[in-house]
């Protein structure tokens, strides 16, 4: 293969250097798919279509074998997520003590649903199973920090100052 060749992507488009980057650093070996898809989420915040199909390439890994890890982890993203990506805990724990309330009025003041971004981007919203912080259930996250004991009054304290 000619070296222009292998700054290509599957589509003929010139790689980013990102891509470029992680290739170099990586053995073309399935044993390295995760990490390096982790890598891809944290630069990109999802992981893109264009860029699943230079790595079922790079690593000779049907595309369906990557789109089945990347949609089993809960970890990969498939979409890009908002500035700010607000999870609510629907754990046991945060359900008893009124994780739904917390939902709601989420929904209620950014109009769009768990999986979705806002049109501008600023926000998104996720449901998650157990942040591991029952102790203080009710809990929401905002980009991985944690708000526990919560109440609508904090979620909309949090939104407020987020939004300004």
């Amino acid at each position: 293969m000619r070296e222009d060749e292998k700054k290509q992507c599957c589509c003929g488009n010139k790689r980013d250097k990102f891509v470029e980057q992680l290739f170099s650093e990586y053995k073309p070996i399935k044993d390295n798919l995760i990490q390096m898809l982790n890598e891809i989420q944290e630069h990109y915040g999802y992981v893109p279509m264009e860029v699943q199909k230079e790595l079922s390439e790079f690593l000779s890994i049907p595309m369906a074998e990557i789109y089945g890890v990347v949609t089993f982890y809960s970890r990969f993203s498939l979409k890009p997520k908002g500035k700010y990506n607000i999870s609510v805990c629907m754990g046991t724990a945060c359900y008893v003590k009124g994780s739904q309330k917390i939902m709601d009025r989420l929904l209620e003041r950014l109009q769009i649903k768990p999986g979705e971004t806002t049109k501008d981007g600023m926000f998104s919203i996720e449901e998650t199973r157990c942040v591991g912080a029952c102790g203080l259930a009710p809990v929401f996250t905002v980009n991985g920090e944690v708000y526990g004991k919560a109440t609508v009054q904090k979620l909309d304290q949090v939104l407020d100052e987020l939004m300004k």
